[in-house]
């Protein structure tokens, strides 16, 4: 049966950290009552601790913001399209980050209400819950090296160079639903906002579902000590990551459309 889902070639590496919530609900016929049923078989809340559902978007009051309601009610809407798919699978899959930046929005909401302009603090979790992938970093000499790297736009280096230490010192997790929903029609112009998360050796001997779990757990406790600003991301082009993409060779990063050079401040 073709769904608004069929088109999602799940083998991409950008859905490994979504795919076993993925599989559960792909396996069942009804993918908003299965949605329903993994949320309550994880005992999944939001802030206040009220249960968390997945409802249909007409049933969101008008002139209510969504992230007030989610807060209010544990209800999130969600219409039948991808973007709201991939968030789902995203609560499912890291429900602690998704509950605390629920918890920063819903606050910003209640303090400066709704306008034209979100307002820095609220733009920043926006960032995170639409546009974030993990940038989980071994602690050492190597993982520094690299995201120094990173945020000096010295691509050829960070991906080539240090192409063998992907998945040894370095792991991307796609975290942003609206991210995931343009790479299912990938283009190499697809930009990350990289969120920094320091581990320990041992975080890279661990089972994915471990690794998760620690992610949830270390990245909701950040958000929750540091103050969200738009300038804590970094920039990650992400086609570049190594094995995301093929053709990754010197030619493939010297596109300066995509892979561009640090701006010189003054």
């Amino acid at each position: 049966m073709t769904t608004f889902y069929s088109t999602i070639d799940w083998s991409r590496p950008w859905l490994k950290s979504i795919l076993p919530a993925a599989e559960t609900i792909l396996a069942q016929e009804n993918w908003r009552a299965a949605l329903n049923l993994a949320a309550s078989s994880q005992a999944l809340q939001n802030q206040s601790g009220l249960p968390l559902q997945f409802i249909l978007q007409e049933e969101l009051p008008e002139g209510v913001a969504y992230e007030a309601h989610i807060n209010a009610t544990g209800k999130v809407p969600t219409r039948e399209n991808l973007h709201d798919f991939f968030n789902a699978l995203v609560w499912l899959s890291f429900p602690l980050v998704k509950r605390q930046l629920n918890a920063l929005q819903a606050a910003q909401i209640a303090s400066l209400g709704i306008g034209k302009s979100r307002g820095p603090a609220r733009d920043a979790a926006t960032i995170f819950d639409e546009n974030a992938a993990l940038l989980v970093l071994e602690n050492s000499a190597r993982g520094h090296e690299i995201l120094q790297c990173l945020r000096e736009h010295q691509w050829q280096q960070a991906f080539i160079d240090h192409r063998r230490d992907f998945s040894e010192v370095v792991q991307v997790w796609s975290f942003g639903h609206a991210l995931m929903e343009k790479l299912v029609q990938p283009y190499k112009a697809i930009t990350a906002h990289a969120w920094v998360v320091w581990v320990e050796p041992d975080f890279f001997k661990q089972d994915f579902g471990q690794q998760a779990a620690q992610l949830d757990r270390q990245v909701s406790a950040q958000l929750q000590t540091h103050a969200l600003t738009t300038a804590d991301y970094t920039p990650l082009p992400v086609l570049g990551v190594p094995g995301w993409w093929t053709g990754q060779d010197h030619d493939f990063y010297a596109d300066q459309t995509v892979f561009r050079a640090k701006r010189k401040t003054t």
